[in-house]
């Protein structure tokens, strides 16, 4: 095991570098000049003399080697330099910004588990009938339907027609209730397709036949050997979205004034903010990979034949 995670987290290091040179390069050969974008934001004239000075301080003129080593040096440093928008560090805006993305990103993916499993599991052991009729409606709708339609569609019914919730903003849990419900249908139709395929499959395999004949008990069966084994790929799918949540709902978050990283990371494409740009994607290159290797470590201690097949496999 802990070798297994010593080479997990030594494949991050050139991953991440590799996030690091792909934003350089973008920026690089993008017509937006950093110096210029820093004075525009600033709301001064951009003078040769400016630009100039600007260029300067900012090392855009410094051999693009030396600019990519600065940029790495100062980003495993969590130093992303300060925000054209607000002259503020960019590390202490997104770390400000943070903890309503995950608020959020929290909050959905309970809700889509608390409802997915039962209804996934369900809808496997009672196949063809009312509930899985019911999920597979569920799961087709919230797969199609746009999320910011849903928004507004949430909002126009429950804010403006029932006046139940409020509209935008963050403050206490009635806030949450829309946006998690926008962002948790898709998440509920994908979990519960997932799982319902799942146990399908597994009750296929001869254990669940060997299991019934030693006389052991229909709901220990399901329970304890179908549902552990085959809520594996529910999992893997909870770690990327996850990581997706958490670098910024961007959408949602726009839909519903919510003031999250993501809502920060749009504003700084529009306002050509670099600094927070660069660490929008070196921060979504981390949690990527960190919710991945989270559920490759639960993946492991679920089922230990991962670790054995690692192994024939080299």
């Amino acid at each position: 095991m802990i070798s297994y995670i010593g080479r997990r987290l030594l494949a991050i290091v050139p991953i991440i570098l590799f996030a690091i040179l792909i934003t350089f390069v973008l920026i690089q050969v993008s017509p937006v000049d950093p110096a210029e974008a820093y004075l525009t934001a600033a709301h001064i004239h951009p003078t040769e003399e400016l630009l100039a000075e600007k260029r300067h301080e900012f090392g855009l003129d410094q051999p693009l080697l030396v600019q990519y080593g600065r940029t790495v040096v100062k980003m495993a440093q969590l130093d992303f330099g300060k925000s054209y928008m607000t002259n503020e560090p960019v590390w202490e805006d997104v770390v400000s910004k943070m903890p309503a993305t995950v608020q959020l990103a929290v909050s959905s993916i309970l809700f889509a588990m608390l409802v997915s499993i039962p209804l996934g599991f369900l809808s496997a052991i009672y196949k063809n009938s009312p509930i899985d009729h019911f999920s597979r409606g569920l799961s087709y709708f919230g797969a199609s339907i746009p999320q910011f339609w849903l928004g507004y569609l949430l909002m126009f019914f429950f804010a403006v027609k029932l006046d139940l919730l409020p509209v935008e903003g963050k403050g206490s849990w009635e806030n949450l209730v829309l946006p998690t419900l926008t962002l948790s249908l898709a998440l509920i139709a994908i979990y519960t397709r997932l799982l319902r395929a799942s146990v399908l499959e597994q009750l296929q395999e001869s254990y669940v036949l060997y299991a019934k004949t030693r006389g052991i008990k229909q709901r220990i069966i399901m329970v304890k050997h179908v549902l552990k084994i085959a809520i594996s790929p529910v999992i893997t799918g909870l770690g990327m979205n996850f990581g997706k949540l958490l670098t910024g709902t961007i959408i949602v978050e726009q839909v519903f004034s919510w003031p999250g990283f993501g809502r920060y990371f749009v504003d700084a494409i529009f306002n050509r903010d670099i600094p927070v740009i660069q660490c929008y994607v070196f921060l979504a290159a981390c949690l990527f990979i960190i919710c991945n290797l989270i559920v490759d470590l639960v993946q492991l201690y679920m089922d230990p034949r991962i670790s054995l097949k690692g192994r024939t496999d080299q």
